[in-house]
């Protein structure tokens, strides 16, 4: 195994059980629930928006090491970004996810997140990867409008 495979290893591992971000929000602006049928996998997103700022994310549910750690890592992404900077962080993501965008220079932008990139091979884990970005996506098109 090579070293930037275990650190990929170490990261999901890591992140798929840090509960930093695993919590519901006090006052969420915003809730979207997420859900991957081909795994079962499911997240419940909560957004904090103000003055399109988001100030604070978090998400509950099950799933896979991959979708776990995949919502970690974009809630501290995210955190404190304009939505129009986060908007442009999920377009990103996703480009990467699907292989279309590989230079690492691009790739810095999404810091942490970036280690998933190696995800672009494996077609059966690409949902998983992208379920939390996927959600994130509909709850800020919804955001400002009533929570659901």
């Amino acid at each position: 195994m090579n070293s930037l495979s275990e650190i990929y290893t170490e990261l999901i591992a890591e992140e798929s059980r840090n509960p930093e971000n695993r919590r519901h929000l006090p006052h969420p602006t915003c809730r979207e629930k997420g859900h991957n049928p081909s795994c079962g996998d499911e997240i419940t997103l909560e957004l904090e928006v103000k003055d399109n700022v988001v100030e604070d994310a978090s998400f509950t549910g099950n799933g896979c090491a991959i979708s776990q750690a995949s919502a970690s890592l974009m809630i501290n992404l995210i955190r404190g970004q304009s939505v129009e900077k986060t908007k442009s962080l999920i377009a990103l993501f996703q480009r990467m996810i699907k292989g279309d965008v590989t230079d690492a220079g691009e790739l810095e932008e999404l810091e942490e997140a970036a280690a998933l990139q190696s995800i672009s091979h494996m077609p059966a884990r690409v949902k998983c990867a992208l379920l939390s970005w996927r959600t994130l996506e509909k709850a800020l098109d919804k955001s400002g409008k009533e929570m659901t």
